[in-house]
């Protein structure tokens, strides 16, 4: 499916990276086996508070030193838009087949872990499923787009959870339109 729409995103990092974007190079794509979405450069749609929390996280883990956000324009163009129920239902079929390439492969399934924001299955799976459908759908996903309900109700029974949030992989950096540094950053 070809979204021919553009979202403002924004990701959060060191200021260094901020400045380095800024000046030119681009964002480097990560390939961590725990991603949610599979390897990509990663973005909060719409999230410019979400992406600076994660950046303070990255902080706190010594993984950074100085907590920023940088926007971004993103066209999402071809885009595996996990919202969309006709690409969920696609995915929810095509599971039992990855558990069976698995198997057969002699490899342990992996397993998630979202307390730990480590979410192994659903990146491996994304990874498996994405070649092999822009093989035979003959199309190129530049994007994976995905709600993901995170941290606590915002009150006893809510449904509202305190973190939650759309999240993008940009598989293809082409789908950058351009980079911004956000008001107040």
């Amino acid at each position: 499916m070809q979204y021919q729409r553009q979202v403002l995103a924004y990701h959060g990092c060191d200021q260094d990276v901020v400045r380095r974007v800024l000046e030119g190079e681009g964002l480097q794509m990560s390939a961590n086996d725990y991603d949610w979405l599979g390897k990509g450069i990663y973005f909060w749609e719409q999230g410019p508070a979400r992406a600076f929390e994660w950046a303070r996280l990255m902080k706190k883990w010594g993984r950074i030193s100085r907590p920023a956000v940088l926007g971004a324009i993103i066209n999402l163009g071809g885009c595996l838009d996990l919202l969309d129920v006709k690409t969920t239902s696609l995915l929810e079929e095509m599971h039992p087949i990855f558990e069976q390439f698995w198997a057969v492969s002699g490899r342990t399934l992996p397993v998630n872990a979202p307390k730990n924001k480590r979410h192994m299955l659903d990146c491996a799976f994304l990874n498996w499923a994405i070649p092999l459908l822009e093989t035979q759908n003959s199309t190129v996903y530049h994007t994976v787009r995905g709600v993901f309900i995170e941290g606590s109700p915002i009150y006893p029974t809510a449904q509202i959870h305190r973190e939650s949030h759309i999240q993008l992989a940009v598989r293809h950096p082409a789908a950058i339109v351009g980079y911004f540094l956000p008001t107040g950053s």
